[in-house]
């Protein structure tokens, strides 16, 4: 490969904050030839708080020089007690989409994904009805119709590991995917499970949250793109969207308002994720925009 081909990385960084991170790690890319594209950074307490970091930088003898980078950066990691990644941004990652019966989230994805707005591969989606199968298809994408039987959930979710083992899954993202995963799921994929909740969490957890917004006589309608955990819609929050509302709308109204607020909370939270640009911190994230 030309030493004059280029290509960048992205690396993130959590540690407990201390002096000399920023220089450590700049001087380390200079060493190896990098040029630091972007870089941003913070930190939740300045004493004794924990130290948050994404760079992208640009490397020549790509992708080569970028593995031995991505080597030689352990004895940093190490010496300041460092959760890291370091991807190459030309990597596409590899997504599951799980869906049940409502499509505006899902054809949101496709349609930006189509566009070569949304930078992931779809490897496959899975859904617990046929519905939407024809869409899915139409798009070219292997369809997985794995319905959860009353009191069969443990089984369904074992036939659905299965069936993602064949793919070299990135994250997954539950597109109004309308069933509860069980820690023995969720424990596969943690901060990998992105789910878009129809709601402005943490207000109307739970079902018909438009219902309960009606009642309220709300005047904003939110929703919210969030990491599954165990807690139900209680996982740390990536994105949310609102879109104003009146008096003069009913709960159908409202339900089909937050579906435009649902599908662009999604869409971004899936970009930022595949992009790299999300670090969790306990129960919350840092989004680096």
């Amino acid at each position: 490969m030309s030493d004059r081909s280029l290509g960048n990385g992205r690396l993130l960084i959590t540690c407990p904050d201390q002096p000399g991170i920023v220089a450590a790690i700049s001087d380390f890319l200079h060493q190896h030839g990098a040029n630091i594209i972007h870089s941003a950074q913070h930190t939740n307490d300045p004493e004794g708080g924990r130290f948050f970091m994404r760079i992208v930088f640009s490397i020549s003898s790509y992708p080569d020089k970028f593995y031995q980078v991505k080597e030689e950066f352990l004895p940093i990691a190490e010496h300041f007690d460092m959760e890291w990644s370091l991807e190459r941004e030309d990597r596409k990652k590899s997504v599951a989409i799980f869906i049940s019966k409502e499509d505006h989230c899902l054809t949101e994805l496709l349609w930006r994904w189509r566009s070569g707005e949304l930078p992931i591969h779809i490897s496959c989606v899975i859904s617990n009805h046929t519905t939407l199968k024809n869409v899915v298809e139409s798009y070219e994408i292997p369809f997985y119709h794995i319905p959860i039987e009353k009191n069969a959930k443990p089984e369904a979710e074992n036939k659905i590991l299965r069936t993602l083992e064949q793919y070299p899954i990135d994250f997954l993202v539950l597109a109004r995917y309308m069933q509860i995963l069980s820690p023995d799921f969720v424990a596969h994929y943690p901060a990998k499970i992105i789910n878009i909740h129809h709601s402005f969490l943490p207000a109307f957890i739970g079902a018909n949250p438009y219902r309960q917004a009606f009642e309220r006589g709300v005047k904003l309608i939110g929703a919210t793109a969030h990491y599954v955990t165990n807690d139900l819609d209680e996982g740390p929050i990536i994105e949310q969207d609102v879109l104003r509302v009146n008096h003069q709308y009913n709960a159908n109204d409202l339900k089909i308002t937050g579906r435009n607020a649902e599908k662009i909370a999604l869409a971004r939270a899936v970009t930022w994720h595949a992009e790299d640009r999300v670090i969790v911190d306990d129960n919350k994230t840092i989004v680096f925009l």
